[in-house]
Parts: C-alpha cells; sequence; structure tokens
C-alpha cells in the first residue's frame, strides 16, 4: 500500500447517496471548507504581521541608506565647495595686496604663481587680463600671452558678477579645465581681472576618496547634465548623462532612478554654491540593500516554516473531525437505501406510463392492420389483391416510423448528446425544428415562412446546439404572438465564411428598456406567464460557443427580430463538449 493510500482519509472516496439533501453529506467538500476557512483565519494574521514587519523593515533600512547618501553626498560637497572658495580667495586677495604695475611685471606674476602653488594645490597658470579683453601678462605651461578673451562667455559673465568660477571647457588651450576670476575697479575708473586655471584633476582625486563599493559613482556635472569629471559609468568628460537632471535644491537630496539597462539606482546630488556644478553620487539600490535582502530571506523562511506547521495542524484536526462525522453518518446512509430503492421502483413506473401514452396510438394501429390481414385471410378464400396487402402493411410501417419519430425527438431535444461537429444542411435543421413545433403552429393558426437563400455551402458545427438554438428562438416567438401571428426565418450567406439567421415575429415586442438586459440569466419579461428567464441567456451562450454573434431588434407592438451569424466552419474548442450542459 502507498503512502498516499495509507494517508488518505476513510471518507475521501465517499460517495452520497441521492436525495435533495446529499450536497449535506459531501465530506470532502466539508473537509475542503473546514481547511480553507480555518487556514484563512489562522493563516491571515499571520501573513499580515509577515507584510507588515517587511514593509517596516525595509522602509527603516531604505531611510538609513538615504540618510547615509545624503551625509556623504552633503560632506563631499561642503568639500568642494571649500576648495574652491579658498582658492577664489586666494585669487582675490592676491588683487587686493598688489597693484596693477605689479602684476603686469611677469617675474613678479611667476613669483606669485609659485606661492600659490605651495600654499594650495591645482593652480596651473596666472593671467592678467585688461578692461579690453586681451591678456596682457600670462604665467604658465601654454603661451597664451596677449589672447583676446572678450568673445569668451567667461569674461562676460565676470563683468556682471565681479567674481566667476566656470564650468569646466576647453578654451584656446583644448584642454579640459576651469577658471577662476576676479574683477578688480581701478581708481581711474577702468579695471582688470586676474585669472587662474585649476586643474580639474583635484576634483578627480577628492571624489576617489570616497568609499562608495564595486557599483558606486560619483562625478560632477554642470546645470546641463554635462559630465565635468570623468564617471566610471556613464563616461568621460562633456558627455551628456542619461539620469535625470535633479531640480535645485539648497540641501543634499536622494531619489530613485534608473540606468539604461532597467537596474535600480539610488542617486544623490547636491548643488555646489555659487558654482555651476552639481555633485552627483550613484549606487545600485541593491548592493545597498544587500543586507536587507539577507534579513528577508530569514523572514521568508520563519514564514513558510510557520505556515507549513499551522497546515499540518489544520489538516490533521479537520480530517479527524470529518472522520467521525463520517462514521456517524453511516446509519444514515444505510437507512436512506431502502427510501431510495422505492423512490427509484416509482420513478420507473411513471416513466413507463408517460412511454406508453405516446406510442400507444401508434401500435393500436399496428395492431388493427394486422388483426385485419389475418381475417383477409382467414374469411377470403380467392386471392387477395396485392395493392390491398401493400397499403395495409404501409400503414404498418407509417406507425412504426412514427414510433421511432417520437423516440428520435425524445432523443435528439431532451437528452445531452454527445458534441459532433459535422456538415450541416442549415435548410434542413430549420424544418426539423418547426417539425417538432408544427402542431403548435397549426392549432394556434401561425403563418411560418421559411426563405433560405441557394448557395450556402454546408455549415460544419455542432448540430444538436443549432438545433437547440433555433427551437428556443421559434419558441419564444410563439409564446409572443397571439393566434394568427407570422413567423419569418431567413437564411443567407453572410461573408465568404458566414452565414446569417433571421427570426423575426410580429408578436408584442419588447420595450427599449430591457433591450440591453435582454440576454442576462433570470431577466424575463414573461415571469407571470411562468418564464424562467433563462431561455435567451442559454441561446446567447450556444451562439458564442458555436463562434457566432446574436443580436435584436424590437419595437413594442410591432415585433421581434433576432439576428444570429455564424461562421461556415467551426473551430474546436477545449470545453466545447460541455456547451450543452447548460441548457
Amino acid at each position: 500500500m502507498s503512502i498516499s493510500a495509507k494517508l488518505k482519509p476513510a471518507f475521501w472516496d465517499y460517495q452520497e447517496g441521492t436525495g435533495p439533501f446529499k450536497h449535506l453529506f459531501n465530506f470532502r467538500r466539508i473537509w475542503k471548507l473546514t481547511v480553507a476557512l480555518t487556514g484563512v483565519v489562522t493563516l491571515m494574521p499571520l501573513t499580515f504581521m509577515a507584510f507588515i514587519d517587511y514593509s517596516v523593515t525595509r522602509n527603516a533600512i531604505k531611510s538609513e541608506n538615504v540618510l547615509r547618501m545624503a551625509r556623504v553626498v552633503s560632506n563631499t560637497s561642503s568639500a568642494i565647495s571649500f576648495f574652491l572658495g579658498e582658492r577664489k580667495s586666494a585669487v582675490d586677495f592676491i588683487t587686493h595686496e598688489n597693484a596693477f604695475e605689479d602684476l603686469k611685471d611677469p617675474l613678479r606674476l611667476a613669483a606669485i604663481l609659485k606661492n600659490l602653488q605651495k600654499a594650495f594645490s591645482g593652480f596651473q597658470d596666472l593671467g592678467v587680463i585688461d578692461s579690453s579683453g586681451r591678456q596682457r601678462t600670462y604665467v604658465g605651461p601654454y603661451e597664451l600671452e596677449n589672447i583676446d578673451y572678450s568673445n569668451q562667455a567667461w569674461f562676460r559673465e565676470v563683468l556682471g558678477r565681479g567674481v566667476y568660477i566656470s564650468d569646466v571647457f576647453l578654451g584656446f588651450r583644448r584642454v579640459p579645465h576651469l577658471v577662476i576670476v576676479v574683477k578688480h575697479d581701478l581708481p581711474d575708473g577702468s579695471f582688470y581681472l586676474l585669472r587662474a586655471t585649476i586643474d580639474t584633476g583635484q576634483f578627480s582625486k577628492l571624489l576617489s576618496g570616497l568609499e562608495l563599493g564595486g557599483h558606486g559613482d560619483a562625478f560632477l556635472v554642470n546645470r546641463n547634465g554635462v559630465l565635468q569629471t570623468p564617471s566610471r559609468f556613464f563616461g568621460n568628460v562633456f558627455k551628456k548623462i542619461h539620469l535625470t537632471l535633479p531640480e535645485y535644491s539648497p540641501n543634499a537630496q536622494v531619489f530613485e532612478d534608473q540606468s539604461i539597462k532597467g537596474v535600480p539606482l539610488t542617486v544623490g546630488y547636491a548643488y555646489i554654491a555659487n558654482t555651476p556644478f552639481i555633485l552627483i553620487i550613484v549606487k545600485h539600490t541593491d548592493e545597498l540593500m544587500k543586507h536587507w535582502y539577507q534579513t528577508r530571506k530569514k523572514l521568508l523562511w520563519f514564514l513558510l516554516v510557520s505556515m507549513a506547521t499551522i497546515l499540518l495542524v489544520i489538516l490533521g484536526v479537520a480530517s479527524y473531525l470529518v472522520n467521525k462525522i463520517y462514521v456517524a453518518d453511516e446509519r444514515r446512509v444505510m437507512a436512506l437505501h431502502q427510501v431510495e430503492y422505492t423512490n427509484k421502483l416509482a420513478s420507473i413506473g411513471r416513466l413507463a406510463a408517460g412511454v406508453a401514452h405516446e406510442i400507444n396510438n401508434p401500435l393500436a394501429i399496428i395492431n388493427e392492420k394486422a388483426g385485419l390481414i389475418r381475417d383477409i385471410f382467414t374469411f377470403k378464400k380467392e386471392e387477395v389483391s396485392d395493392e390491398k396487402l401493400i397499403g395495409l402493411v404501409d400503414s404498418i410501417l407509417s406507425s412504426v416510423e412514427r414510433c421511432g419519430t417520437i423516440t428520435k425527438r425524445l432523443l435528439g431535444f431532451a437528452r445531452h448528446m454527445d458534441v459532433s461537429i459535422q456538415p450541416i444542411d442549415l435548410k434542413e435543421v430549420i424544418d426539423e425544428v418547426l417539425g417538432f413545433l408544427g402542431k403548435e403552429a397549426e392549432y394556434r393558426s401561425i403563418t411560418v415562412d421559411v426563405e433560405v437563400a441557394d448557395g450556402i455551402p454546408k455549415l460544419r458545427s455542432d448540430r444538436g446546439k443549432l438545433q437547440q438554438i433555433l427551437l428556443n428562438l421559434v419558441n419564444n416567438a410563439f409564446q409572443a404572438m397571439a393566434d394568427g401571428g407570422h413567423l419569418r426565418i431567413k437564411a443567407y450567406r453572410y461573408s465568404a465564411d458566414s452565414v446569417l439567421i433571421k427570426v423575426s415575429d410580429d408578436g408584442c415586442g419588447i420595450p427599449e428598456s430591457d433591450l440591453k438586459r435582454i440576454f442576462e440569466p433570470f431577466f424575463s419579461t414573461k415571469k407571470k406567464k411562468g418564464g424562467t428567464g433563462l431561455g435567451l441567456s442559454i441561446t446567447y451562450g450556444l451562439v458564442k460557443k458555436l463562434g457566432g454573434k446574436i443580436n435584436v431588434q424590437s419595437a413594442v407592438g410591432k415585433g421581434t427580430t433576432f439576428t444570429i451569424i455564424l461562421p461556415l466552419k467551426l473551430q474546436p474548442k477545449r470545453g466545447l463538449a460541455h456547451a450543452s450542459s447548460v441548457s
């Protein structure tokens, strides 16, 4: 015996008896319901608390990472601001401590540059520029004396500001650099500019000292998002980054973004005061949350083990209790067996009486004609004419055929038959349905017109469903019409791969307010006459299962027209075999 067979409760394969209350003793259903409800009640609080703890812990770690990132950004931006401010103050100090004539002396200016380079790192050269924009004196590694800077953007900026720190640019030397320019007014109303060039490599040294981890990056950009220092992941100087350029804020800020490949990023930034620079530090969010992921695994393992333990207890207790109910119900089942047997005999008797009533008349005709044939042969000595015998035999065969027709109709419209996609003659199906309801039409003097266009090929569809669709619509039309009404069925080729069927009557019609709900289950306009509201709903579902469409047009007092569009070839679909079970 397998382990599953040993663990399976005794009630699992129990098949309850028939009766209106059999659902009350569906032990497998009771067991499933007990397990489901108990599981929800016990596991939901645990899951909810685990989710709350997960969210709180995750948010706390994210907040800690944001604060740590903001602190690093703030400290680094302060260091860069101090670096530039210190050198700006040194250049400004030189203009106040030295006369213009002294600064124009190349030897004096060279001595000043040498002292600056000893005291401060980063200075590359110095230049004195007169009010016309021409560099009068220059000391440094390049040949830039007498260069005209009047058309340079930084020259126009410093005239308005007095002090100017540029972003990184190439300039005449074609090398990335930035300048600090200080304007100094002379007593005669003119002015001159002292221009100092700063090596951008100093920024790279400051940023490289940050401990950012394997996927961290720190760099400077200008207000247009153009790199001012090299970046590990975003390219070299003067390349525009793809990150969202942050809005101005006086304080360090942190936001979330993603790389071109969709990798989540945590980005910290700070605008460096009185400069065109923005400091940006980027880290992979997954790397920042690495420790949290380890904690999350432990939390998930705890949750899964707890849920598994609770489920095992629930399964055991539910199986024990339901099994007790099953044992107690055994006596009830034994007592009901006799009642069910008696009820079955009564049902068979009622069925036999109904069938006997249906075929009684054809059998009486058969009996009469057979007796007549016997009398003919008994009392008449002369040869009986073949024509008379043939007529009697034909009458017998007709009665037998009538019995067969009754049986076939009973099987065709009252029993669920297997789904079969086969070639169907539309005219033949319509005639079959009308033949089934022909007596009612004749009794009520209802005129039925059928118009099937020539050239309609045979449909490949489900014959039983198509019969049921037409039967429902014709039956609905009969109920809507008064005696002497008129029913019209029209069919023709709608397109290359579909056919259209119209069923029209001149009955009472449907109010416009009800048309939108006419295909809803349990909606009926004739509930006082015994309507259940399921006929058109079932018809709608059958049409959809045959791959078609159905719509209705109606006017009160004028009649109703149902239009069906069906494909000529129905493609078999999963679940089609169960379609007729709804009827």
